[in-house]
């Protein structure tokens, strides 16, 4: 059954999506343009898609361009909205983490998942965007990398070119909401924007933290290049991870112990070695 759209003139499909497209929900992934919005139309919009969503609908990736824009997560504290009367608007959201910005040349991508159906733990999905993001910025000859304990992805310090400039810096950045066993929010990276809103806040929570786009890192490339390059490689990994679950259910069904083998609970725990759960509310953004 196909996903059935918040409101057909909110959410207009790609042009390469068709009916066909929108096929059994636990696989395919339908890819939704949604362009430039404003923050608030789209986290309306997210929240009724998630709660009216039954077991057959499809998941999506929305791809976004907002407006200016802060947003502040759900335990966010607005002493890190470092400028008063900025111009720019502050939401209130359910995410976790705290304060980023959104604005012209980051591309969101906003991903409406099932997790319980695809048997993917919120650690997993954290791991699967930030690989999504850094096999995009390799796609143009950039190098990204983690960091412990801070979701989303920062120019390495060991970068070179123009990037040797901004090591440390945060090109990328990842906020959840888990609401039953579904996923909302998403991801943002920084294409071709103005940073100074940046610098009217503690990006993320984090004092001094600069951050940087992928134009100031040598690359000139499109919004929508860019988005189609994450979407490609958020379907990809998600379609991995399924495919890895195919193969251990297929193992399973000659020799039962190789599912154990293959999946084992202690890898997913969490410290003190309860496994985290899809219903975990929100996972953090940085």
């Amino acid at each position: 059954m196909c996903a059935t759209p918040v409101s057909s003139s909110q959410i207009p499909s790609d042009p390469g999506t068709t009916a066909a497209d929108c096929q059994p929900a636990n696989s395919l992934i339908v890819v939704r343009w949604r362009g430039n919005e404003a923050y608030q139309t789209s986290f309306d919009a997210m929240r009724e898609f998630t709660a009216a969503r039954d077991a057959n609908t499809s998941d999506e990736i929305w791809l976004v361009e907002h407006p200016p824009v802060f947003t502040l997560g759900q335990a966010g504290k607005p002493e890190h909205l470092l400028v008063e009367n900025s111009g720019i608007p502050l939401v209130q959201i359910d995410r976790g983490g705290q304060i980023t910005y959104h604005g012209p040349g980051q591309v969101v991508a906003y991903l409406l998942l099932d997790l319980r159906r695809r048997k993917l733990m919120v650690r997993e999905l954290v791991t699967l965007i930030e690989d999504a993001v850094i096999e995009t910025l390799a796609a143009y000859n950039l190098a990204g990398e983690r960091k412990a304990g801070a979701p989303g992805i920062y120019v390495p310090q060991d970068a070179s070119g123009a990037s040797a400039a901004h090591t440390g810096a945060k090109v990328a950045a990842l906020g959840l909401k888990i609401r039953n066993g579904c996923s909302y929010h998403g991801v943002s990276l920084n294409v071709s924007m103005d940073l100074n809103p940046f610098l009217a806040i503690n990006p993320c929570g984090y004092a001094g933290l600069e951050t940087v786009d992928m134009a100031t890192l040598g690359v000139a490339a499109s919004w929508r290049d860019v988005a189609a390059t994450l979407a490609a490689r958020l379907e990809a990994n998600l379609a991995a991870h399924a495919a890895t679950l195919l193969t251990v259910a297929e193992a399973a069904a000659t020799d039962p112990s190789a599912e154990a083998a293959a999946v084992d609970p202690a890898a997913h725990a969490a410290p003190g070695g309860q496994p985290p759960q899809p219903q975990a509310g929100v996972a953090p953004a940085a």
